[in-house]
């Protein structure tokens, strides 16, 4: 009896905690909510910015007028000439569920689109000292894609003089992400690396920083892109409609895969002892259940392989402005130049996005800020 009455209240317990769950999401969701209502106020100054007051597909980005931003003490004011798309771009217009949790349930809570750019510092704020109006610079800010952002002084770099800003603006978000993870990945001259998946945005960047880092690089693509990859400088090049390159006899100390497609034991083959494969990327241009679940598996495949003595390594990219600053350098050299397949203008937005989609977009998809003339569209409320 007594078993039984436990029991019974903790079955009660658990009902009452779905239900007082169900009605807090209840009013979260309803609750969800952002600033696109709002009118810009009289006297302000205005910009052109895209946003995306609800969740949908690349339609829902349309170019809106808002307020012009004025930099804090630490930030500096930039003219955006030129931004780019990113996985993550995707996944915040789309609204996955886990993204919802955090971005707003109903509606996303930030309405900005991009994340990476390159521009002119207009202004700067009392406690910089680093850049100055009239610098030109790249780096990255939420919200990109608009006529100006204003961004930390530590989340920008200058740009080199030798890369146009519509390759400078691809730069920021893959090229650290391809950078951060050769690192993860311990790389050094001399090594034999291979990049899964060597065509897309972080791809094209991995490819040429592993070369201007004195390794031996092979690089897998599909037919339609094994010249480009020979074009940024890949020592060797594997169709892989054609060969699969884990069936093959070349043995790498440094695997940087961008499209984890292949089992851990296919993976495990390829590498030499102590060798070690970076899951940078899960392939595709944005969210999906598929893609979600390689993303558990991968930290799964990680934590096991620390039984061996093959290391599976995973990591997050983050805003670090001595790897940004690197990054520049190597660009500055001529050792690494931004691979950009389609620029659009700001009022093509939601086109770029619909392409970028599409999952075969090769190097970086570029939106063109400056001398878009296009007039605001009607946002949802």
């Amino acid at each position: 009896m007594k078993v039984r009455r436990i029991l019974r209240w903790f079955g009660w317990g658990v009902l009452g905690l779905l239900l007082i769950a169900s009605a807090v999401g209840f009013v979260a969701y309803w609750r969800s909510t952002n600033d696109c209502g709002r009118s810009v106020p009289d006297g302000a100054m205005r910009m052109k910015a895209i946003r995306h007051c609800e969740y949908g597909p690349p339609d829902v980005l349309k170019v809106a007028e808002v307020e012009k931003p004025t930099p804090n003490e630490n930030e500096l004011l930039v003219k955006v000439h030129a931004a780019s798309l990113n996985f993550i771009d995707a996944g915040l217009v789309q609204g996955p569920l886990l993204g919802r949790l955090i971005f707003g349930l109903r509606k996303p809570k930030f309405t900005g689109f991009g994340l990476d750019f390159a521009g002119v510092v207009e202004a700067v704020g009392n406690h910089v000292n680093e850049f100055k109006p009239g610098d030109e610079v790249f780096g990255g800010k939420l919200g990109s894609v608009a006529e100006y952002v204003c961004v930390r002084k530590d989340h920008v770099a200058s740009k080199p003089v030798n890369i146009p800003f519509e390759q400078a603006g691809g730069a920021k978000h893959a090229g650290l992400t391809a950078l951060q993870g050769l690192k993860t990945g311990k790389i050094q001259a001399g090594q034999k690396v291979l990049i899964n998946g060597a065509s897309g945005g972080v791809g094209t960047f991995a490819l040429q920083i592993a070369k201007a880092l004195d390794t031996e690089v092979t690089a897998v693509v599909s037919t339609r892109n094994v010249e480009i990859a020979r074009k940024l400088g890949a020592d060797h090049v594997i169709d892989y409609t054609r060969e699969d390159f884990t069936k093959g006899d070349e043995r790498y100390d440094l695997i940087f895969d961008n499209v984890t497609n292949r089992s851990m034991s296919e993976r495990r083959r390829i590498l030499k002892p102590n060798g070690i494969c970076v899951l940078a990327g899960i392939g595709g241009a944005g969210p999906d259940q598929d893609q979600m679940w390689r993303i558990v598996r991968g930290f799964g495949v990680s934590l096991w392989s620390r039984l061996t003595d093959r290391k599976f390594r995973r990591y997050m990219t983050t805003w670090n402005q001595a790897d940004l600053k690197l990054l520049s350098d190597l660009m500055a050299a001529g050792k690494v130049t931004p691979f950009v397949e389609k620029t659009y203008p700001m009022s093509e937005t939601a086109a770029a996005l619909h392409y970028f989609g599409e999952g075969h977009a090769r190097g970086k998809i570029v939106i063109r800020v400056t001398n878009d003339s296009s007039p605001p569209q009607a946002m949802t409320q």
